[in-house]
């Protein structure tokens, strides 16, 4: 028999759900059989596979040791890195981090080692806060995330219990997303809301927008308002109503105004002769809009945490827009 003593970091997640992770090496088929038969049990009792962990909780498992083989946790990747973060924000619970353009946020085929939370994960291994091997289920994992190309805010949660708060304040609308772009064109009217509709088409990672609802679409809101012209461009704040893929890239261009430098839903040849190597669309700015203060992310309610215009590469395109930035971060801190 093996027991497994629930961690702080392993409760209040599903049973079936935290086994999948600590118990790689046993099948979900036999898991399910296993917890059905009563030969794995949570407290020397029969537990549900949704059964809710708490800490302290001793799960009880009468299976083979094979099971539990799986290959020693690799660390070498995180003593390895020279973690590449800049941090903009931290405390116990989060890390706030400008990611920069052209840097994944997580692997994929083409990176391993060189991704965002890769980067984040060895930053606090090395600062003490992340021991893979104090950990049964839980690594530091990000709450949000932003294109390859695109630029700015990502969170980080460093601990379970705030990741699911995080990830609860995001899916309930509770975190205010601001962003600067760069657009083609100027418009007649300097702000606006836009509504549309949004389809995802997940083969060829491309998004689909209409004036009017249809089936398969999502309702999106784009909240926009001109901080500067350029000749025949404009540098916009965009506040995300709704956060869904590519929306602001996808909208901005179904009414006429494609991003500088993106190649997806724009014509880039001649923006990247300009210099826009990546798609002009930065994170800039989050506002912790909570509508209750119990959790342990409590305190973070009312705060805004932002980058300065000067990190945001393509501002200085734009006369006075610097300036500008600076005055609403500084007018919405007070």
């Amino acid at each position: 028999m093996h027991t497994i003593i629930i961690k702080k970091n392993d409760a209040g997640q599903r049973l079936d759900k935290f086994l999948s992770k600590a118990v790689c090496g046993l099948p979900a088929s036999l898991m399910y059989k296993y917890i059905r038969t009563k030969k794995i049990k949570v407290n020397n009792k029969r537990a549900a596979q949704n059964y809710m962990l708490c800490e302290g909780d001793e799960i009880q498992l009468y299976i083979r040791d094979e099971f539990f083989s799986s290959p020693e946790k690799d660390i070498s990747a995180l003593a390895r890195i020279v973690p590449k973060t800049e941090v903009i924000y931290e405390d116990e619970n989060i890390i706030l981090c400008d990611k920069r353009p052209g840097v994944l946020v997580h692997e994929d085929k083409s990176a391993s080692d060189n991704t965002l939370i890769m980067h984040i994960q060895s930053y606090l291994y090395k600062n003490g806060e992340y021991d893979p091997f104090d950990e049964q289920s839980f690594a530091p994992a990000l709450c949000n995330r932003i294109d390859r190309n695109t630029g700015g805010i990502v969170i980080a949660a460093k601990n379970a219990q705030a990741l699911r708060e995080i990830n609860e304040k995001i899916k309930n609308d509770q975190i205010r997303k601001f962003y600067i772009c760069a657009v083609h064109g100027t418009f007649s009217e300097k702000s606006k809301t836009l509504t549309g509709y949004l389809k995802k088409d997940e083969k060829n990672n491309t998004v689909s927008i209409s004036d009017s609802a249809k089936k398969g679409y999502k309702t999106i809101i784009t909240k926009y308002r001109v901080l500067s012209e350029n000749k025949n461009r404009s540098l916009l704040e965009v506040e995300l109503i709704t956060g869904r893929t590519h929306q602001i890239r996808a909208h901005l261009s179904h009414i006429g105004h494609p991003l500088l430098g993106d190649g997806k839903y724009g014509i880039n040849r001649a923006d990247r002769e300009k210099g826009y190597k990546y798609q002009a669309l930065y994170s800039y700015r989050l506002i912790f809009d909570f509508d209750k203060d119990d959790g342990i992310l409590g305190y973070l309610s009312g705060r805004q945490v932002s980058i300065p215009p000067e990190k945001i590469w393509f501002v200085n395109d734009f006369p006075g827009a610097a300036e500008r930035i600076a005055d609403i971060i500084k007018t919405s801190e007070n």
